[in-house]
């Protein structure tokens, strides 16, 4: 009796695990002879129509598997979320050989291979997934947040809204044609990487560009918005840690994603 209870519960968890296991692949591409890979994971929970997606960028350093970690289908199960992996690359701050993944920095750098990186997902997904083309969301940490933000500049007819972490942003500096567009910054006043006053710079410039009300109101715990002219507002997340992504993070990601659609 006790071996056949033992029997059904490995069975048990071995279906367990094989279900989880299909709800995500790797998904391979190659570009500019180059292979390239992401984790696509598949919605927990079929909505009424056609999917929202949730890009999602490590950090240098990092890899699309810690990444795909980030539960952000805890909170929004009938999403498709989007991890992709970054190539060696150099880093500003640190590992100028380029030894490490991350993304590129600015349009023209590594030759947009990111870019053309996120095209060719973009194009994947519209045809082999019902996905909903007013909600494409984008975030990423660090070195994935400065790309979210090279993506509102190169890339601002794709996404709906944008929450970078813990990064600055040379792209709203040196594009000039760039598009106000609801934005969640997330941001340490410990930050021993990207310092807090570096990502003020980057805050008040979207803030600007969002044509902004100069006070924001209370939005959630530790949050405020800044309402904006254009229908772009800004969400400020600012905490009293350091570089590391705070765990509440998602869930007010999430709630600021489903707030807003493309136009």
């Amino acid at each position: 009796m006790k071996h056949s209870a033992l029997a059904l519960l490995v069975s048990i968890l071995f279906l367990s695990h094989h279900a989880i296991a299909q709800e995500s692949k790797t998904h391979d591409w190659t570009i500019d002879g180059v292979k390239r890979q992401a984790i696509i994971k598949q919605p927990l929970k079929k909505g009424t129509g056609p999917a929202p997606v949730i890009f999602g960028f490590h950090g240098h350093g990092g890899n699309m598997q810690n990444y795909a970690r980030k539960d952000f289908q805890k909170y929004w199960p009938e999403a498709i979320i989007i991890s992709p992996q970054g190539l060696n690359t150099p880093g500003i701050i640190s590992d100028p050989q380029g030894l490490k993944p991350g993304w590129q920095k600015s349009v023209g750098d590594q030759k947009d291979r990111d870019l053309h990186f996120v095209d060719a997902i973009l194009k994947t997904l519209h045809e082999e997934y019902q996905i909903d083309d007013k909600r494409i969301y984008v975030t990423g940490h660090s070195n994935g947040g400065g790309f979210t933000y090279l993506l509102l500049a190169a890339r601002p007819k794709v996404f709906a809204a944008y929450a970078p972490s813990a990064a600055g942003s040379s792209a709203l500096r040196t594009t000039t044609d760039l598009r106000p567009a609801p934005v969640f910054h997330l941001a340490g006043e410990k930050d021993n990487v990207v310092p807090y006053e570096a990502q003020k710079r980057t805050i008040a410039a979207v803030k600007k560009l969002n044509q902004c009300d100069e006070e924001g109101k209370d939005w959630a715990p530790k949050c405020k918005i800044y309402s904006s002219k254009v229908d772009a507002p800004f969400v400020s997340y600012i905490h009293g840690g350091d570089h590391k992504y705070p765990d509440e993070a998602n869930a007010l990601i999430v709630k600021f994603f489903k707030d807003h659609e493309k136009k």
